[in-house]
């Protein structure tokens, strides 16, 4: 195994960099294209959220793959390679299935917890599958992860330690009151109709909210997620994009979370939809310079900062300009952006009566929430799922060798057989049946215990010799061995005079039943 992960997260990089950095659809596609086009990687696949942009691969070589995998982000990402290069991080082997298991489990999120992250590892092997870029590996890791993740929400209270992003959005929105009392009667805008915006919607109608108005550039899938919400018991319809300024005068909380690569909702129409001077606004803070899509300041945290006094964030890390409630400020108008990059202009946070919460604030937010003592269990779930899966991963190193020894020993059971009937024609079918079926018994009682226990022995760190013993005590045809990797494919895939197919395919399915059957007598013992 040479598993490869180069990426960069909300841990290791600032919000104007990820932001720039992200990558549409069709950018994750002709990345994983390109990397398996690269001589370092035999298969691949990507893992892009809102806050994390990370490239798998299964490498030949360290250096070579670090500095192929860590080029081809950067070509993708539009980013250059020496920005993005100090924010660039890299996982190998065995801490780079740590890592992913991790971010399965929701330790390395945002919100420490959270469970939305296993939809987007989900999304992240589908897509791999869907171009044919993940192979036994990737598919091995990514399926495993999301088990560990299920495991680690059903084992332990880890979901307690955090809540999704648009759940701690809302909170943050609350600024500390129930979110359910907060939300009560409010009327709801969400932009866009994807997997973040759908569970944005969701959660709305749970907590209480009187309408949930969708609005999506594809009409049908706004219309289909308002149905699905009305026939959960709430109230929702759904509008054009081109409605979207004229609902927001009406609403009293608005959330945005599409694939835009642009902005979504200005400072102007925020300020329209308010009925005060977007100028005022912008001249809030002198020598302001508003963010801009195609070159970000790299100072743009400035687009959402308001600090108090003290130097700790006010209004629960929420960047207003005052506090609500410290001068008996009202909020009109409150915006939850979960878009990476960003729907709305951050500028807006200055409008009076306007509470913005984004993806930045999140982190500052996330970073002094409480950990709950389930984190810990979680970080030994994955110790032991890691150590798992690298025995598994080693142990099915060496099944190639073992497979091509107990086809070699089929081969010449049914090779001394057909000589005996030479010998003595006279054996009637009863007979030679019974004969045959003994000198298989005898070969496979000789084989049994070696094989498994090679295995047992393989599975553990610096196995891997034993297949080399195997191949050399026997001699077993290298062409043989290399065929059994290829075995489960269908055989018209296979190359014309593939050796013995038919035999190590009939001989892997004995092992897998008889590693099976020691396992399962290990277990009951």
């Amino acid at each position: 195994m040479s598993l490869l992960v180069v990426g960069l997260s909300h841990r290791s990089a600032p919000v104007s960099v990820l932001e720039r950095a992200s990558l549409s659809a069709e950018a994750k596609a002709k990345l994983l294209q390109d990397t398996l086009a690269s001589e370092p990687a035999a298969e691949a696949t990507v893992l892009a959220t809102c806050n994390r942009i990370e490239l798998y691969a299964d490498v030949e070589k360290f250096h070579a793959g670090v500095a192929e995998l860590s080029t081809l982000l950067a070509q993708h990402s539009g980013v250059g390679l020496e920005e993005l290069t100090p924010y660039l991080y890299v996982h190998y082997e065995d801490r780079a299935v740590h890592h992913l298991f991790s971010v399965a489990c929701g330790l390395d999120s945002m919100v420490v917890g959270e469970g939305q992250i296993l939809g987007q590892i989900k999304d992240a092997l589908a897509l791999g599958q869907e171009l044919h870029t993940a192979g036994r590996l990737i598919n091995d890791l990514f399926q495993q992860a999301l088990r560990v993740g299920k495991r680690a929400h059903s084992e332990t209270g880890i979901d307690r330690a955090g809540q999704s992003l648009v759940t701690f959005g809302l909170e943050q929105l609350a600024a500390g009151a129930p979110v359910a009392e907060w939300a009560r009667g409010k009327r709801a805008l969400v932009i866009g109709a994807g997997s973040m915006s759908s569970l944005a919607a969701a959660t709305l109608v749970r907590v209480g909210v009187a309408e949930v108005v969708v609005a999506n550039r594809t009409g049908e899938r706004a219309e289909r997620l308002a149905e699905i919400l009305n026939q959960s018991g709430g109230a929702a319809r759904a509008v054009p994009m081109d409605a979207v300024a004229e609902e927001l005068t009406r609403v009293d909380v608005a959330v945005s979370c599409t694939g835009a690569t642009g902005l979504v909702l200005t400072v102007e129409d925020v300020a329209a939809a308010l009925g005060v001077d977007a100028e005022a606004a912008k001249a809030a803070e002198p020598g302001h310079v508003p963010q801009m899509r195609t070159e970000p300041d790299p100072n743009s945290l400035e687009l959402h900062a308001s600090w108090a006094d003290n130097g700790e964030l006010a209004a629960h890390s929420v960047r207003a300009p005052k506090p609500v409630g410290a001068e008996g400020r009202d909020v009109t108008l409150a915006l939850l952006d979960l878009a990476m990059p960003r729907d709305i202009d951050g500028a807006a946070h200055r409008l009076d009566g306007v509470r913005l919460v984004d993806i930045e604030s999140l982190a500052d937010a996330s970073a002094d929430a409480p950990m709950a003592a389930d984190v810990d269990r979680v970080r030994g779930i994955v110790g032991e799922e890691v150590a798992a899966f690298g025995a598994a991963q080693r142990a099915a190193q060496i099944t190639p060798t073992v497979v091509a020894l107990r086809s070699m020993a089929a081969d010449v059971v049914s090779m001394e057989v057909a000589r005996l009937e030479g010998r003595l024609p006279g054996l009637d079918e009863k007979q030679r049946a019974e004969i045959t079926q003994t000198v298989r018994r005898v070969v496979d009682k000789l084989l049994h215990a070696p094989t498994v226990r090679v295995k047992q022995l393989a599975s553990e760190p610096g196995g891997a010799g034993y297949a080399d013993a195997l191949r050399e005590l026997f001699d077993l045809d290298p062409q043989t061995v290399a065929a059994v990797s290829r075995a489960d494919r269908p055989t018209a895939e296979l190359p014309p005079g593939t050796p013995g197919i038919q035999s190590i395919q009939s001989t892997q399915e004995d092992l897998n039943d008889t590693t099976g059957a020691e396992s399962a007598k290990r277990g009951r013992a």
